[in-house]
């Protein structure tokens, strides 16, 4: 009797297993697609040129992996919910930070791009030659950005249009000043020249502006960071001597009260400090 059981408790586990893991593979590959759609996105936003399923792998390897070396290692189911988080958080990650950085070297690149542009205008091109110019000149990713102009120009969008869509795509203070500008002077037809030479002294002017602000507020923002890590070394320092030198705090409600009181004074004062010594151009 005891036999029968274990093979019909045993049967009906593999019948559940059977029915239960192509649903459950179906639904990954499901969510596997749609994902691989806001990738593949994200990589022609980026002109990067590989395959989106490299990082679906990490979306789908990564969490489990984690969690369960945190849960090996550790032996804490808070440390396994952690490593699944850790792990959905790594792809996000990478993704960001390569835009940060494609970002960055784009910004380092406008003032090279408006000496181009400026040259050849100099030199009789008209304005979209110019930015064919700029384009085979420089290298990525300002030339990649300006080749899509240039590819939508000749495909019938207009000039106009192209560069906005450069702008919506970037999202950049300083190569919004310089689109704003180069449409202006077209409407009304100014010299595209002398608004290069102008936009090039602006922009150095105020990345010289931030750099000094920059300087002038790092004191305060060390300041801040330390003051802010000071209360709980504090804490983490005498709890190694005596765990219960706090108990009389926790075991009275004035103070808990006091303890509550504390942890809300130390945040306000760090949003102050972060606010005070952030300075906006």
């Amino acid at each position: 009797m005891f036999l029968l059981i274990i093979i019909f408790i045993t049967g009906s586990i593999v019948l559940f297993c059977l029915a239960v893991i192509p649903l459950v593979q179906e639904i990954i590959v499901s969510l596997e697609k749609k994902k691989e759609k806001t990738v593949a996105v994200e990589f022609d936003r980026l002109f990067y040129d590989k395959s989106p399923k490299e990082i679906i792998r990490l979306y789908f390897i990564l969490p489990p992996l984690l969690g369960l070396l945190g849960l090996i290692i550790f032996k804490s189911i808070i440390v396994l919910v952690g490593g699944v988080l850790v792990g959905l958080f790594i792809p996000n990650l990478t993704l960001k930070m390569r835009n940060v950085q494609r970002r960055h070297k784009f910004n380092n690149q406008i003032l090279n791009a408006i000496m181009i542009l400026s040259s050849s205008l100099k030199g009789g091109l008209s304005l979209l030659q110019a930015l064919e110019v700029v384009a085979e000149e420089m290298p990525p990713p300002l030339s990649q950005e300006i080749g899509l102009v240039v590819r939508e120009n000749k495909m019938g969008v207009t000039l106009e249009d192209g560069l906005k869509h450069l702008n919506d795509r970037m999202q950049m203070e300083e190569l919004t000043l310089v689109l704003n500008s180069i449409m202006v002077a077209r409407g009304t037809g100014g010299d595209l020249t002398k608004v290069f030479s102008r936009l090039t002294t602006t922009i150095r002017d105020n990345r010289k502006l931030k750099d000094s602000i920059r300087t002038l507020t790092l004191q305060g923002k060390m300041q801040g960071t330390i003051m802010s890590v000071l209360p709980f070394l504090f804490v983490w320092w005498v709890m190694t001597f005596n765990r219960q030198h706090f108990d009389i705090m926790l075991q009275s409600e004035l103070g808990r009260m006091l303890i509550f009181a504390a942890a809300a004074l130390q945040i306000i004062g760090m949003v102050l400090i972060r606010k005070f010594s952030t300075v906006r151009i």
